[in-house]
């Protein structure tokens, strides 16, 4: 089993990476990084990592799941990467398991899963607003699970959201 991990090329959070991968990693399930270019991406607090793909090169047939993960850079890198969004509706609607932490769920409603469903989301006014305006049910808890849409609000929900991401890959 595979999963697919979006990141921004800068700024991305360092924890929303690190804590998740070493999670999945732990329970044997393989990932790969992806970003809008591929090479080193650098986080938010000097984390680098290896995006060893674009989002252009991503089969989603490949995956059982992508998990978005946050940081500033995911507004000004992700929240706006038409293919990133294309790429999250097909996981979607294949039903395979969509996350998204942080600012990161603003990728998700800008891909238009969001309608109806609870979710959480680091609460910026901006963020706030893009998920308000995709019709999703916001919750102030730390993370949130809709079917096979799972949400976090920052870095303190990395654990508990990639747990949470494991328990639905074995629906």
């Amino acid at each position: 089993m595979k999963l697919l991990l979006a990141i921004a090329p800068e700024r991305f959070r360092d924890e929303e990476l690190e804590t998740p991968k070493r999670v999945f990693e732990e329970a044997g399930i393989d990932v790969d990084i992806a970003s809008t270019v591929a090479g080193t991406c650098t986080g938010m607090l000097g984390a680098t990592a290896e995006a060893a793909m674009t989002f252009d090169d991503v089969d989603p047939d490949d995956y059982a799941g992508i998990v978005v993960v946050g940081g500033a850079g995911s507004q000004d890198h992700l929240w706006g990467s038409e293919i990133l969004l294309a790429l999250v509706r097909s996981f979607f609607e294949q039903g395979k398991v969509v996350a998204a932490i942080c600012l990161a769920p603003v990728v998700l409603a800008r891909a238009g899963i969001l309608a109806g469903r609870q979710t959480t989301v680091y609460r910026s006014p901006t963020s706030v607003k893009e998920m308000e305006k995709a019709g999703a049910n916001l919750l102030e808890i730390p993370v949130v699970a809709d079917m096979q849409v799972v949400t976090a609000n920052g870095p303190g929900a990395a654990a508990g959201f990639a747990d949470t991401i494991i328990t639905k890959l074995e629906c």
